[in-house]
């Protein structure tokens, strides 16, 4: 049998991770430093996190009622990425680090924590 989804869990886990509007995501989206960080594909123009920050706008300009079963499985990856990379947090300042920039490009600012 296929497991229970919580749209609740997941709803509320993602906005804890996401602490950045989908307008902030966007504008950083298009920045130098966004482009300069996180892991890219071979055969890709664009790094996973950037796809991801652009699916992390989408989401949060629908309406939760039109959320899709893979825009669920999206909030959690997002959840699970943010979660995995706070734990690797640098000892120094973090304002202008690769961590921070990669962190921003999945939706969220570290600086605000």
């Amino acid at each position: 049998m296929g497991e229970r989804v919580d749209v609740g869990e997941i709803e509320k886990n993602f906005r804890a991770a996401v602490n950045m509007t989908a307008a902030e995501i966007a504008a950083w989206l298009k920045t130098e430093r966004s482009k300069s960080v996180g892991f890219m594909r071979p055969g890709e123009k664009e790094s996973v996190g950037r796809q991801s920050g652009r699916r992390i706008v989408a989401i949060l300009q629908k309406p939760k009622t039109a959320r899709t079963a893979a825009d669920l499985a999206h909030m959690r990856k997002v959840t699970g990425y943010v979660r995995r990379h706070l734990a690797q947090r640098p000892g120094e300042d973090i304002m202008h680090t690769r961590w921070r920039y990669s962190l921003m490009n999945w939706g969220h600012d570290p600086m605000r924590d």
